[in-house]
């Protein structure tokens, strides 16, 4: 290669290299902010949130699953926006609303008024995760994508473990009520960093150097030219493996929701520990999630299979979860290793998963079928949230609840191996 163009060569990945340095800090800090707003419940509950309301548990499982109805109504929406008009701003206006109506949990008192509160907060976020899977797709290629989507998706496991760690202390200085509130304060405050630094596409800002942007959106459209035409949202349901994907997400949704926000209350009443100690047990699973995704994420790209690096880790994280299900209540600490090993294993996947639709379908239907599958989820999430909240109420004991995520799980590993392969050739970006 002469020595000119590889130095343009040179030069133009340089200023690739400023998207991992300039965007995908902003985009996990503004995700990890949303999964805040939602995970914080189960210290709440943890702490006595049913008591200080006068409520019964049950009440109290409604009340944390309640967010998913609102999650579940404006997934295709938002997403059909974001392709439309504006994934960024979009994200700006949910940063608000979420860290508004998070703040107002600690604040009303009126149990109906709460279930409003949490449902809208659900409509909030709702907004969040279809806008930034599609913003992704404007600024990475597939050989980036699942690497992409884990930083984002570690805003999930990284919110939980530092705040695992921190609200415990939080509510034993402040109690549960103002911690809510001061939890909500940071997302209306990042809104004004969001605004200043994302932009839907490459040509749109300023530190990406131009030559740069010209050859990512060559990339990007060479990609989108050799997926088959789907203009319709209807005719891309037909396609081969999407409904597998709604089903599949739902199951995995289920053990993910019910396990995060319900550990605090796990192992507080497996080990009858102080709300500080249930705190800082909760994070271990987190962090081992962490761990995972960033090196499953970096091989999934590496040799371009995703089916591989989803079905095993969803298979194990629900044999984790049955051993967990058959020592508790007589062996703690048995069963919280398998917990840890069940909560990573359970994270792991999640980079390479998302990064399945946008090598199937053209961006056109892209970004409302991973809203359409998101959607799924959060109808998972709800069900996980308030059976495994409503079976801990009933038996007193988290067994049951451990048993049910381990099934949904294990089921959501199998759906996985129906899938049809996306698999390329692996080749530089």
């Amino acid at each position: 290669m002469p020595k000119d163009n590889l130095q343009n060569a040179t030069q133009i990945q340089a200023g690739l290299r400023r998207r991992w340095l300039y965007l995908m800090p902003v985009v996990f800090v503004t995700y990890s902010l949303a999964y805040l707003g939602r995970s914080n419940f189960g210290f709440g509950a943890a702490a006595g949130l049913a008591a200080s309301l006068h409520i019964t548990e049950s009440r109290a499982a409604f009340l944390g699953s309640v967010f998913f109805l609102g999650y579940f109504l404006f997934q295709v929406p938002a997403a059909s926006y974001a392709v439309r008009r504006s994934a960024t701003r979009l994200v700006f206006f949910a940063l608000i609303s979420w860290g508004v109506l998070s703040g107002l949990t600690g604040i009303i008192r009126n149990y109906w008024l709460l279930v409003a509160d949490r449902l809208l907060l659900g409509v909030a976020e709702s907004l969040i995760f279809p806008s930034m899977l599609i913003l992704l797709t404007h600024w990475f290629t597939r050989t980036e994508r699942s690497r992409a989507n884990a930083i984002l998706i570690l805003g999930n496991p990284v919110t939980v473990t530092w705040m695992a760690a921190v609200t415990g202390y939080l509510i034993r200085a402040v109690g549960w009520q103002m911690t809510f509130v001061i939890e909500g304060i940071p997302s209306v405050l990042w809104a004004i960093v969001w605004v200043a630094v994302a932009r839907d596409h490459p040509s749109q800002v300023g530190w990406l150097p131009e030559k740069a942007s010209a050859q990512l959106t060559e990339a990007l459209e060479q990609e989108q030219a050799a997926l088959p035409a789907y203009t319709s949202f209807r005719a891309a349901l037909r396609v081969r493996g999407v409904l597998l994907l709604c089903f599949q997400y739902f199951c995995w949704s289920f053990g993910v929701y019910g396990l995060s926000l319900w550990i605090p209350e796990m192992i507080r009443s497996g080990s009858k520990r102080g709300i500080e100690q249930v705190g800082m047990l909760s994070a271990a699973p987190f962090l081992l999630g962490v761990f995972l995704m960033l090196v499953v994420a970096y091989f999934s790209d590496r040799v371009q299979h995703r089916k591989m690096f989803v079905w095993p880790f969803l298979m194990l994280s629900g044999a984790g979860l049955f051993c967990s299900f058959a020592a508790a209540g007589s062996h703690f600490w048995v069963a919280y290793a398998a917990l840890i090993v069940a909560g990573g294993a359970m994270y792991a996947p999640y980079g390479p998963f998302f990064a399945i639709v946008p090598e199937m379908l053209p961006s056109t239907v892209a970004g409302k079928v991973m809203a359409l599958i998101n959607t799924f989820g959060a109808l998972g999430g709800f069900a996980g949230t308030w059976l495994v909240g409503w079976l801990q109420a009933l038996t007193g004991s988290a067994r049951a609840g451990y048993l049910s995520m381990s099934m949904a799980l294990i089921a959501a590993g199998a759906i996985t191996l129906c899938l049809p392969s996306t698999r390329r050739s692996p080749h530089p970006a």
